[in-house]
This record gives structure tokens, C-alpha cells and sequence, in this order.
């Protein structure tokens, strides 16, 4: 089976059906919120989801810190296992290497603490001796 979709060489798919196949977005309706985000940019625009793509186009994705730049190089609308959605696209080599520096930094930094809610009978025992206070 395959997922690509090769009727025509000037077929063009729905911008939104697209990065749902190439698995960079789990849902269509998130891919959709992106686009209307201006989170995906096709060659610098921002667009809507359902604006046309074809071979050719570079497409300029932000998914959280991370910026993705990639040419599609196949169309398709049907979401199939990862090793053929990743060719569907090819990433930039400036790409690559801006997402891996960022990545270590991103590693580098210690991790956040989140607090949630009021602190457990363990935790205000480790504060008190932390403070140094006997009961």
C-alpha cells in the first residue's frame, strides 16, 4: 500500500491534509489551529488550511521552541506508518542543525520545578529541615 498519491504530477492537496499525512501534526484539527496560528508558513507566507500545496513548496513549521523548514517533495493526503510520511518532505540543513543546537540547549538547562497545589506532610517536613526549625 502505498501513501502517496501520484495521479499527477500538478496534483495539489489541502495544506492541512498534508502536515496531517507527514506527521508533524497528531490531529487534523491541530494542524488546522496551527495554521490559523500562524504557526506553518508556505514559501513565507502565512496561509490558511485550506490553501493548496504542491511539490516544490518550502514550508516553515514552529511546533513548540522547535522551527522545522522542509521542501515537500510528495503529496499526500492519507496518513500512513512514519518512514513513508518522512518522504513526503526533505528538512533544510540549516534546519537540522538550529533544531539539534537547540535541542542541547534546551538539555543543558536543569529541569523546572512545578509545584502543585499545597505542599505534602513529606515535603513541609523536608522545608522545616531545610530551615533548620525543630518542632
Amino acid at each position: 500500500m502505498n501513501t502517496v498519491d501520484e495521479k499527477d504530477d500538478n496534483a495539489k492537496f489541502r495544506i492541512d491534509k498534508w502536515l496531517w499525512a507527514a506527521r508533524f501534526f497528531k490531529t487534523r484539527s491541530l494542524s488546522v489551529d496551527a495554521l490559523e496560528c500562524g504557526k506553518v508558513l508556505c514559501n513565507g507566507v502565512r496561509v490558511k488550511p485550506a490553501k493548496s500545496v504542491a511539490v516544490g513548496d518550502m514550508l516553515s513549521i514552529r511546533i513548540g521552541p522547535y522551527q522545522f523548514v522542509v521542501e515537500i517533495l510528495a503529496l499526500s493526503s492519507k496518513r500512513g506508518p512514519a518512514p513513508q510520511a518522512q518522504m513526503l518532505y526533505s528538512e533544510t540543513e540549516e534546519s537540522l542543525l538550529r533544531r539539534k543546537a537547540l535541542s542541547d540547549e534546551l538539555k543543558a538547562q536543569p529541569m523546572p520545578t512545578f509545584l502543585r497545589g499545597r505542599p505534602t506532610k513529606r515535603d513541609r517536613r523536608e522545608i522545616e529541615k531545610l530551615k533548620g526549625s525543630v518542632w
